[in-house]
């Protein structure tokens, strides 16, 4: 088996079992993040009624920064979210990591949540 295919059939795997135990209300939402090589998003989805509340990426038009795909980028991105749900009157979050390793970007995406006011 080619390892780029593995690698996506792992992570397929570990974000099913994710899904399976994460889910978002209107009060505390899901965050659930993407990154590419490139950029890294993230939404704050309602489960329930299937709608996102908020998002934000490395693409937006309030981003600030030159690269999308680094360190620097994830936390800009993750203080971003957090104003835009602190707006919203929302403090709590459940963070999915849809199947990547909670290590660098993913991380700290999460911190800069964390210190920008969401509690989860």
């Amino acid at each position: 088996m080619d390892s780029v295919k593995r690698k996506r059939i792992v992570r397929a795997k570990k974000k099913r079992k994710i899904r399976g135990t994460i889910s978002g209300t209107a009060e505390c939402p899901r965050l659930s993040v993407f990154r590419s090589s490139k950029n890294i998003y993230v939404q704050a989805i309602d489960d329930l009624s299937e709608k996102t509340l908020a998002s934000a990426s490395s693409k937006d038009k309030d981003f600030s920064l030159a690269s999308g795909g680094n360190r620097k980028a994830a936390k800009e991105v993750g203080r971003m979210i957090a104003e835009r749900l602190l707006a919203l009157n929302i403090k709590d979050a459940a963070f999915d990591r849809n199947g990547f390793i909670y290590h660098g970007r993913v991380k700290d995406l999460a911190d800069a949540a964390r210190e920008g006011g969401l509690n989860f």
